[in-house]
């Protein structure tokens, strides 16, 4: 009787010792892989543009500024003329495993001679290439495009989509080489504010969730295809090369968009 009493007591105190050591351990872990803010809602701090057509950190005509804590795309100094102006505001670090979120809204009207497809038109462009290795010319950045879509207040038209400028996908496992695919999200019509998170797990699982819900996923990504206004034989050489990490950057395609709370959590 003793000994199963002592028995039992020492059971009851290793699993004491056990649950206080793991305890211990994930408050450990939780306290390393905070969310950490990308934009303080102040300043473009941190961010790095590139503007087809212009040299690098040239923010032609202040299409990217801080307004009420907010980092907005704007045209009011385009004089109404786009020109293919395509733009990306990059934040100075790589990353490989994590989490991203922001939110987003599409606010005025596209610039007048905008593409008919830039329409409500934006994106996070994840596991990009560097900034500096962009051509003048380059209208987007090697990389995968998680595609941000609003309604046009006629039919469906999902967001959280995937496009990939020089770059392929596995889905299904089958290697893909469309150039762009849509989410099973809803249509968010408006100027309402949007929650998107990206997970991104190294070259292996990429998923897009928006307002919460997981509405697209897919694996291996890799350079592969082209890129408008690049020398094809530039990347050919990498095709098929797995896109482990990359820079975060955010776009600017004709129509005025707004990007607030952006925020990641680096993984183990």
């Amino acid at each position: 009787m003793k000994q199963f009493y002592y028995s039992s007591l020492f059971i009851l105190f290793s699993l004491i010792l056990f649950s206080s050591y793991k305890y211990k351990n994930d408050i450990e872990k939780e306290s390393k892989n905070k969310w950490v803010k990308l934009f303080n809602g102040k300043n473009l701090d941190g961010w790095v543009v590139k503007i087809k057509g212009h040299p690098l950190n040239d923010n032609y005509k202040n299409t990217f500024r801080v307004v009420d804590g907010v980092i907005q795309v704007n045209y009011d100094k385009y004089n109404e003329a786009f020109n293919a102006s395509y733009g990306h505001i990059f934040y100075n670090k790589s990353f490989s495993n994590y989490r991203f979120k922001l939110e987003y809204r599409f606010t005025g009207k596209q610039v007048k001679d905008g593409a008919g497809w830039a329409k409500r038109n934006s994106g996070v462009m994840i596991h990009c290439q560097k900034p500096e290795t962009m051509e003048l010319d380059q209208n987007f950045p090697v990389s995968v495009e998680v595609q941000l879509l609003g309604g046009l207040n006629n039919g469906e038209r999902p967001t959280g989509n995937l496009c990939t400028p020089g770059t392929h996908v596995v889905m299904d496992g089958k290697l893909l080489k469309k150039h762009c695919f849509n989410s099973s999200s809803k249509t968010y019509n408006g100027d309402q504010w949007v929650s998107l998170e990206i997970l991104v797990r190294n070259d292996s699982v990429i998923s897009h969730m928006i307002n919460g819900k997981t509405v697209l996923t897919y694996t291996k990504p890799q350079i592969g295809g082209s890129v408008e206004n690049v020398d094809p034989q530039v990347w050919k050489s990498r095709e098929g090369k797995p896109l482990k990490k990359g820079y975060i950057s955010l776009q600017s395609e004709s129509h005025p968009v707004e990007f607030r709370n952006i925020e990641i959590l680096e993984l183990d």
